[in-house]
């Protein structure tokens, strides 16, 4: 398939997400990006066009942030550190927001159920006390 046609349906899956997602201050719309060598994690409250928390591979305040990357481990060392960060703030609840990356499951070489990057990090913000 050609890069151009990939990233149109890239950007196509991106507006059709949207559009069916919107945050507010009680229930803010988290915001996951993958890049190729970074994650990064926004809590969004749309109505007033305000992030209210963040995470990051490239965040400071994370411990061994040079040995994290755009993978599974990463993906639930993130998801942790960013659920830690809203329910600071008193959020509890959260409307997920994938984005363009495709939430999957897949089955490994012994035939037991593997996540996927963005799986992986719902799962950990879920066990971390967010409720999607």
């Amino acid at each position: 398939m050609r890069p151009e046609k990939k990233q149109r349906l890239k950007q196509r899956r991106h507006w059709r997400v949207r559009q069916k997602i919107r945050g507010t201050k009680e229930c803010p719309r988290m915001s996951v990006c993958f890049t190729n060598r970074n994650i990064h994690v926004q809590f969004v409250d749309d109505t007033a066009g305000v992030t209210l928390a963040a995470a990051s591979t490239l965040a400071k305040n994370i411990p061994e942030r040079d040995k994290l990357a755009a993978n599974v481990s990463s993906a639930k060392t993130i998801g942790k550190l960013a659920a830690e960060a809203v329910l600071a703030k008193g959020i509890t609840q959260v409307v997920f927001d994938r984005g363009a990356a495709r939430y999957h499951w897949s089955k490994g070489k012994d035939g037991k159920r593997v996540c996927g990057k963005l799986a992986t990090l719902a799962e950990a913000a879920r066990e971390a006390g967010l409720k999607f």
